[in-house]
């Protein structure tokens, strides 16, 4: 067969547009090497309009003071690396205990150096946005943490103001550890912490499967509960600007 036999079947097509499926916001968020779970955590809360998108830095497993604060030097070249046609609205460092020890100022100074055209924030920034949002100065925090993080953390949430009555670790090095500690092992450890003079529960460490026990926790103790991933998901499609109100994951996304 040769080019001129062959038959044309070009025809003038009338194709429909819109604005595609992700029409609402673009959200990217920078993962800690070992993480495996805070992808699947995203999507689920995702509402209808909203795209997810994921990048890594390179790293160790181990979960320590010195790997936390190691993180800073890939932020930017990570954040560079999301390609979005409509561009970005919001980059995270999807991190909670590394974006404080690192500090959330140079986090979103590094994030703004690779996608300087987004909204910039971290996952402690959500967890401060929403402890403010819910009025809960008064604090009890859980974590998988080893000790000397902690201190940091508590320290720096001590600067942020708010008063941190109580807050322990389970001293888990390994991450890939962290995410097989038991939804109802993380409601008991979280509820064991917890006082009448505080005014919320927060669980730190999105390598927790927190989300799914959060209702069921403030149920039981009265006050809210909140927990990384689903305060760093609520604090991002603020900041992008959509104000869907979801249920099953506690007072924060079903309120504000």
């Amino acid at each position: 067969m040769t080019e001129d036999s062959i038959p044309k079947r070009s025809h003038p097509v009338d194709v429909r547009y819109d604005r595609g499926p992700h029409w609402r916001a673009q959200i990217a968020f920078v993962l800690i090497p070992n993480d495996d779970l805070i992808e699947g955590d995203m999507f689920r809360l995702a509402p209808p309009g909203v795209g997810i998108h994921f990048n890594r830095i390179p790293g160790v497993d181990e979960c320590t003071a010195e790997t936390l604060m190691a993180m800073e030097k890939d932020l930017a070249e990570a954040a560079s690396r999301f390609v979005c046609e409509d561009g970005l609205d919001v980059v995270c460092f999807a991190c909670t205990s590394a974006s404080a020890l690192i500090g959330e100022e140079r986090v979103m100074a590094e994030l703004s150096r690779g996608a300087p055209n987004a909204r910039t924030t971290s996952l402690i920034s959500g967890v401060i946005r929403a402890l403010r949002t819910l009025r809960a100065q008064r604090i009890v925090v859980a974590t998988p943490y080893l000790d000397e993080i902690n201190i940091l953390e508590e320290k720096y949430l001590w600067e942020q103001g708010f008063d941190v009555l109580d807050m322990q670790g389970m001293n888990i090095v390994s991450g890939a550890e962290m995410y097989r500690v038991t939804p109802e092992f993380i409601q008991e450890y979280a509820r064991s912490l917890d006082r009448p003079e505080a005014d919320a529960i927060f669980i730190s460490c999105g390598g927790l499967r927190s989300l799914e026990i959060i209702d069921a926790l403030e149920q039981e103790v009265g006050k809210p509960v909140v927990a990384s991933n689903q305060a760093m998901f609520w604090d991002t499609i603020r900041l992008a600007g959509i104000d869907d109100k979801i249920e099953g994951y506690g007072q924060l996304l079903r309120l504000y």
